[in-house]
């Protein structure tokens, strides 16, 4: 896919929105989260689709011991019907032709943080999902992305055709088990990072500062191998 360099810096914006019809019309092509920072330790806004869609996430739920044995994203604040119905509604808008522009567009015009995060809920459905996401990334050079993702497999897929991932997207693998290893030399393999879940040993300070990232952007960083998050 060719790269449209209309998009490699921001555009004027007002209030938000971008000022064409044209770029409000795309806008409505997906539902876009600007997430609240009272609720979620995240400095930046995200994207995210349902957890009970999860397919390698969804094996592991079943299985003791594993990180999706205690899924976040299927309780709590989750589990509201007009967060399912919205995180429905973003799955359903990823069918749409249109949803690299549209996405290129709403996070260009809003995100003033340099940053973003996807999949905070859900993980990546297909390779052509991962490779949708790649090409926003090339076409916003100016923010820093953040993928978490169980699914090797389409990783994997998607280094073999595609080569690497764009400079500005962190791909980082997640591990499986609550007491498993971190999957660094797979997540090298693939050009990628990894993170695992402990009760000790971890890295990640969000657990000391009220739950949120503040000036920490280790899990955007390709510098940073590993991140070993608190169990929650």
């Amino acid at each position: 896919m060719k790269v449209d360099k209309k998009w490699s810096r921001p555009q004027k914006y007002e209030n938000g929105h971008a000022l064409s019809s044209e770029s409000h019309q795309l806008e409505r092509v997906i539902e876009f989260e600007n997430y609240p920072k009272s609720i979620l330790k995240m400095p930046c806004q995200g994207f995210s689709i349902p957890a009970w869609l999860c397919k390698t996430g969804g094996k592991l739920r079943g299985i003791k011991g594993s990180v999706c044995s205690k899924c976040y994203a299927l309780k709590g604040r989750y589990s509201f019907p007009n967060v399912k119905n919205a995180m429905q509604r973003r799955f359903d808008g990823l069918k749409n032709e249109r949803w690299i522009e549209a996405m290129t567009v709403a996070i260009g015009g809003t995100e003033g943080s340099g940053y973003f995060r996807y999949l905070d809920s859900g993980d990546l459905q297909s390779v052509e999902m991962l490779e949708k996401i790649a090409q926003v990334a090339r076409n916003l050079p100016h923010i820093t992305f953040w993928l978490p993702t169980r699914e090797y497999g389409f990783v994997a897929k998607y280094i073999k055709k595609n080569i690497f991932f764009p400079e500005n997207l962190t791909v980082r693998l997640s591990s499986h088990m609550l007491k498993g290893e971190a999957p660094i030399s797979l997540a090298q393999k693939y050009g990628a990072v990894a993170s695992g879940v402990s009760e000790t040993g971890f890295t990640c300070p969000s657990s000391s500062q009220g739950n949120k990232c503040l000036t920490c952007r280790a899990c955007w960083s390709k510098d940073v191998p590993v991140v070993i998050y608190k169990q929650h």
